[in-house]
């Protein structure tokens, strides 16, 4: 976690006692040293399955942060290529890594609410990585329902999750012990600070979709081994 050039522990303290929009602010800066960041190589072997280069005319990547899934999408779209965030200091920085992305597609970069997305039929391709966690269970599926509205019909939704983690991982526990510091952080501490693992997994992911009227297809050997051993997968959710 403690890059030289990423946050130090007081860093990541400070910026968890700030709401969501604030701590990311503050966190932007060095956000793509820290392991709160998607892996370049989880990056790259998802959007293999995305299609050619130029295969896609316009595309949307949710909660974008610094922008490591845009240089993925830019180069893959012949017209547009939009980013959306709540934090605007992810977005300045997004500006910064994307500017000089390979592709010739607009990029535009939105602040807003991935629960209040304002675009209808207007994406081929819908993606987000590593945002899941701050949103609330409850709010899950008006995150898909505004995913489906903004893509076109057999527009694709993109995405990397997990099956639910054996209670027998060390990792199960880690995460349910971080998710209990949060919820008593949240209730003792204003403004809220949204952050929590083992969110949206698989089969929850899938009913939501579903009920939605996606189609949808999991993909486990895409993968690097040792992000398949630990349950991750690909999925592509086709709207009908």
């Amino acid at each position: 976690m403690f890059h030289p050039k990423g946050p130090g522990l007081g860093e990541l303290i400070h910026q968890g006692l700030q709401s969501v929009e604030r701590g990311y602010d503050l966190l932007a800066p060095k956000f793509d040293y820290t392991p709160f960041r998607t892996p370049e190589d989880v990056l790259t072997a998802s959007f293999a399955l995305a299609g050619a280069p130029r295969s896609v005319e316009r595309a949307l990547d949710v909660c974008c942060g610094t922008g490591a899934a845009l240089r993925h999408l830019r180069p893959l779209c012949r017209q547009d290529v939009v980013g959306v965030d709540v934090s605007q200091g992810m977005l300045d920085e997004a500006r910064r890594n994307v500017e000089h992305a390979p592709g010739e597609a607009r990029v535009e970069l939105v602040r807003g609410d991935a629960l209040a997305l304002p675009w209808r039929e207007a994406f081929d391709l819908v993606t987000s990585f590593g945002a899941f966690g701050h949103i609330l269970e409850r709010d899950e599926p008006r995150l898909v329902e505004g995913i489906h509205r903004a893509l076109r019909p057999g527009g694709r939704f993109l995405f990397v999750t997990a099956d639910g983690p054996s209670p027998w991982r060390p990792g199960y526990w880690m995460a349910r012990a971080f998710n209990a510091a949060m919820h008593v952080r949240n209730a003792l501490w204003r403004p809220p600070f949204v952050m929590y693992y083992l969110t949206f997994l698989l089969p929850r992911a899938r009913s939501l979709l579903e009920a939605q009227g996606f189609h949808v297809a999991v993909h486990r050997d895409t993968l690097p081994e040792r992000y398949a051993r630990a349950g991750l997968c690909v999925v592509i959710a086709t709207r009908a």
